[in-house]
């Protein structure tokens, strides 16, 4: 089952068209409900988040984070009611809100529609993140669309610092900021899952169990040195002789 939830978020094909060397779409989409009815695989994503800072030699609770979001264009799937336009990107569809460590891999994430201010959901992705025992955040860099007496009450509340990183006067174009760049690496790790490239999902908590999948598929692949090797390459193998 879970090579076929791994398969649909990867490639990004319709429930009812898993190839026949999966199990029975129903009972792999009961799995996935199942899974996110019961946040295993957040749990899951966790645990390899844990081992991965383990082996970088950091603590297992990062104690710094990075927050921004991302605006995604929804299908004819989702309903009127959940979705909205984002002007600023000119999408229609779904924004996923995601707070990462340092590194970029992914601590929480939420999902609302795209006309949702980023500063009207980060206090809900920060309280959601830091209700769980054992977090230790205490600083968060964000970009100058996160203000507001409702979020920085919110990062007061649980003695959280932020930092806005901005641009510098007079630059145009793009340009790499300091620790921002590190979420935007994030967000392009997710889009390369295709079932997140658009929003097809008819809930809100379906699209946050798929990034929560997309992040599970990107770390299990980072841990286990997921590489393409070339014959030439493989290790134990002689180096051949050039021309």
């Amino acid at each position: 089952m879970l090579d076929a939830v791994r398969y649909l978020v990867d490639n990004g094909v319709k429930w009812m068209a898993m190839p026949v060397d999966f199990p029975y779409w129903r009972a792999v989409y009961d799995f996935f409900r199942r899974w996110r009815t019961c946040d295993y695989v957040r749990e899951l994503h966790e645990r390899l988040r844990r081992t991965a800072r383990q082996r970088s030699g950091r603590n297992t609770e990062p104690s710094a984070g990075i927050i921004d979001s991302q605006s995604v264009d929804a299908s004819e799937t989702v309903a009127e009611d959940s979705r909205g336009y984002d002007g600023g990107k000119s999408r229609d569809g779904r924004k996923r809100h995601i707070l990462t460590d340092t590194d970029g891999l992914l601590l929480e994430v939420t999902v609302t529609t795209a006309d949702v201010h980023d500063s009207k959901a980060a206090p809900a992705l920060l309280e959601t993140y830091l209700d769980q025992p054992g977090r230790l955040l205490k600083l968060v860099w964000v970009d100058s669309a996160y203000q507001g007496p409702a979020l920085a009450e919110a990062f007061a509340r649980h003695g959280v610092r932020v930092e806005v990183v901005r641009r510098s006067d007079g630059q145009r174009g793009f340009v790499v900021l300091a620790r921002r760049w590190v979420v935007e690496r994030t967000l392009s790790w997710l889009a390369r899952s295709r079932r997140l490239n658009r929003d097809h999902e008819r809930r809100l908590d379906h699209h946050a169990a798929m990034v929560w999948w997309a992040a599970v598929i990107r770390l299990s692949r980072r841990l286990a040195g997921d590489a393409p090797r070339w014959p030439e390459n493989r290790p134990g193998r002689p180096p051949r002789a050039r021309a």
